[in-house]
């Protein structure tokens, strides 16, 4: 096969659907590829027939021009595929097999792989540990967004689902399973949501309303969601959360209306660096949430932290904030003793049990974060629609194996 079509950051606010190569089992040059990436080869990988591949807010974060990637950048770390193609190294995973992907891409053989610290594998990226499909400085992997893509250490980063007939019933939930549901229960994890918690999750945005689903399916007593974005409020509650509207002040008072105190046990942030202060005519103001979280969590309680913050910003408020150098109460923080925790989400430490639990019907998180479905030749729409706040995750369909598929 020679052809593949893939969506591609074209410079700030533009995307477009391109003509691009099929994949090989060796890293071509190309946009955003590290040089010490290139030739590498992928004996160990597989070449997917793209199920579902979705759009994320950190995708967001770069096609608003907030980052440094590159023009043509090809995009997508939210994978679902068949796979079609596997390389003389691949022993387990089959042709046909349906397959989860985690964005974060690990090599099953570093010293933090074998830690389970997925998202700061050692060898994937020449630059800094850790890796993800179509990301700037992330070593350079070609990403999802496309018709077919390579994914390397198939053995290893390929999780099967074990039943493929049904695996196709429930699409639309499992392909939630390559970032944001395990990045939403990571960050309720860390946070230390258990049974009887009340919990405070800053952003209603996909990966804020897998939090929340996830403080749920972890037996939490109250989950109160942030947002100033009404529909997206809307969209939280009606899967069982309370909610504050933030473009009315900061959550506190709003918070003790809820509860009768102005804290909560455990935090999550799931806004991260483009977050903005509170009330009607709020501004970008790169270090609110996380002072907030620090004011509402109770002394020894936890913050996760699973929203994006990055070292390059070329669009912030300000200069200290282009390096990502926030003004951090710390001082709070360490006065009530709060622990944090930071980084992309280890996916493979969650994935399996998420998986199961969906098979399972214990949980539905498809419907809660409005998951819809769209055609590769519509990304454009769905990150303009995204981008204006629309409470939907939008799944393109770039094969047609979503077609008459629903939340």
């Amino acid at each position: 096969m020679s052809g593949n079509r893939a969506v591609a950051y074209k410079g700030p606010g533009e995307v477009e659907v391109i003509d691009t190569d099929y994949p090989e089992f060796e890293l071509k040059d190309g946009p955003g590829v590290n040089p010490a990436n290139v030739g590498r080869k992928v004996p160990h990988g597989a070449i997917l027939r793209t199920v579902a591949t979705n759009i994320c807010g950190s995708d967001q974060h770069m096609v608003r021009g907030r980052t440094t990637a590159p023009a043509n950048l090809v995009l997508g770390h939210e994978i679902t595929g068949e796979v079609v193609e596997v390389g003389p190294g691949v022993e387990f995973i089959k042709v046909g097999d349906l397959v989860s992907v985690p964005f974060n891409i690990s090599c099953g053989r570093c010293k933090n792989c074998i830690e389970r610290k997925t998202g700061i594998c050692l060898n994937v990226n020449p630059d800094r540990p850790g890796s993800a499909y179509g990301y700037v400085d992330m070593g350079g992997w070609v990403g999802g967004q496309a018709e077919y893509v390579l994914v390397p250490y198939a053995d290893w980063n390929l999780l099967k689902f074990p039943d493929k007939d049904q695996a196709l019933e429930k699409i639309m939930d499992l392909t939630m399973l390559s970032d944001i549901f395990p990045t939403g229960f990571h960050g309720a994890v860390t946070a230390g949501v258990g049974v009887g918690s009340t919990v405070y999750v800053a952003g209603a945005g996909p990966v804020g309303l897998a939090a929340a689903t996830s403080a749920l399916l972890l037996g939490a007593a109250a989950v109160i969601v942030g947002d100033m974005n009404e529909g997206r409020l809307a969209q939280a509650r009606s899967f069982g959360c309370e909610t504050v509207d933030l473009s009315q002040g900061g959550p506190a008072e709003q918070i003790e209306q809820i509860l009768g105190v102005p804290e909560v046990d455990c935090a999550v942030d799931a806004v991260g660096f483009e977050a903005k202060g509170h009330g009607h005519d709020a501004k970008e103001a790169p270090a609110t949430v996380l002072n907030s979280l620090m004011d509402i969590t109770a002394a020894g309680g936890a913050m996760g932290i699973p929203g994006l913050y990055v070292t390059g910003d070329p669009g912030a408020s300000d200069e200290a904030a282009k390096k990502g150098s926030l003004s951090l109460s710390l001082g709070t923080g360490w006065a009530k003793s709060l622990s944090f925790t930071t980084g992309q989400c280890p996916v493979m430490k969650y994935n399996r049990g998420l998986m199961n639990a969906i098979l399972h019907d214990r949980v539905h998180i498809a419907k809660n974060v409005n998951a819809t479905a769209i055609t590769l030749e519509d990304a454009p729409r769905g990150y303009k629609e995204f981008d204006a706040g629309a409470a939907t995750k939008y799944v393109l369909n770039p094969n047609g194996y979503l077609d008459g598929k629903a939340a």
